[in-house]
């Protein structure tokens, strides 16, 4: 076999858009008042990309960032300028001492086993306190039990469980993590997340620390109009076959023609992260023609009715509906899903 390298270009493809990244992050720093915002690109920036996601922020002026395990942060540790802070949301395990005494992160401290691990090292940390969520944190009545002016705390942080709706959760977390502050000397406080901010001054402290609203999701609606689109899928027509009145589509056949028209087969499906929820739900555009998801989405393709955009011929290139409150209501998924579930067969460009 010939040894020339041969690229093979995607048909499937993500168009990333850095000035929506921006500009999103830019006003979630405006609802955020006189707390400085960071930035969520835990799970590779939702699956976005962290390293480019990191270095677009970075330079619009973010200097917190939040990821998940210490394997995160050494993807990242060459891009850390100064002024820039990386926190490591699930703490350190024993394993991790050896990277984590090295590393230019600091650990999010989520247990007492942890601040006593941590102890001797007199590097940064931050503490995570558990206000009610019972995920990650130390829960407020064992605060005492340790000493924690023996630690060098830059955020003292707790996480909100029901940010996105109007929950009595929220008053009762907000109290409990005020509560805490008071037995942590940590520099800073922070505990809204995205829809956190949403909720008001009362929950932004010194540092905010938004995720998904950064990649284009709306928790509340008071997000809807500061929230752009961040990602953009596009898939490529593989064929195009024209229906009889009586042809069945796709698997199960959930969609039977009624009448003669034209549909394209796209190189998309469910291991790319366009879920089963799409099926006879979705809709792909031609700039501004409908082009509506016929049947089941399978593996690697979907049907579209492109009776709207009959010009339309194989190796044409067609976007998904993907504005995340828009496609959460079409296909009922999370909008949390759909951005992390899009796969690694894309071809990801930033515009």
């Amino acid at each position: 076999m010939n040894d020339k390298v041969i690229a093979i270009p995607s048909p499937a493809r993500l168009r990333l858009d850095s000035s929506a990244l921006v500009g999103n992050w830019r006003n979630l720093n405006k609802m955020s008042g006189r707390a400085s915002t960071g930035a969520a690109i835990k799970a590779n920036a939702y699956g976005l990309g962290a390293v480019e996601v990191f270095r677009y922020l970075q330079a619009a002026g973010c200097s917190d960032f939040f990821v998940a395990n210490w394997q995160e942060a050494k993807e990242l540790e060459a891009e850390i300028k100064s002024g820039t802070r990386l926190s490591v949301l699930n703490g350190v395990r024993q394993e991790d001492m050896p990277y984590a005494l090295l590393s230019a992160a600091k650990p999010v401290l989520n247990s007492l086993e942890q601040a006593q691990r941590w102890q001797e090292t007199g590097l940064p940390c931050d503490v995570m306190v558990n206000s009610g969520m019972n995920r990650l944190g130390v829960n407020v009545p064992d605060l005492g039990q340790f000493d924690w002016s023996t630690l060098d705390i830059d955020i003292v942080m707790s996480h909100l469980a029901s940010a996105d709706e109007d929950s009595p959760q929220n008053a009762d977390q907000l109290a409990q993590y005020t509560a805490a502050l008071k037995h942590i000397p940590g520099k800073r406080a922070s505990l809204g997340n995205s829809a956190g901010i949403a909720l008001g001054s009362a929950y932004h402290f010194d540092c905010t620390r938004p995720g998904l609203s950064l990649y284009g999701g709306q928790q509340r609606p008071e997000l809807s109009g500061s929230i752009q689109q961040v990602v953009f899928p596009e898939a490529q027509i593989l064929q195009v076959r024209m229906l009889k009145s009586g042809d069945k589509v796709g698997y199960n056949a959930l969609y039977t023609a009624t009448r003669e028209h034209p549909i394209a087969i796209l190189a998309m499906g469910y291991a790319d992260g366009y879920l089963l929820g799409f099926s006879n739900q979705g809709i792909f555009y031609n700039e501004e023609a409908e082009l509506p998801v016929l049947g089941k989405v399978s593996m690697d393709l979907i049907a579209v009715d492109i009776s709207n955009a009959p010009h339309l011929k194989e190796s044409d290139w067609v976007r998904a509906e993907y504005d995340l409150p828009c496609a959460s209501a079409l296909s009922g998924i999370s909008q949390y899903e759909l951005i992390t579930s899009l796969g690694n067969r894309y071809a990801r460009y930033w515009t």
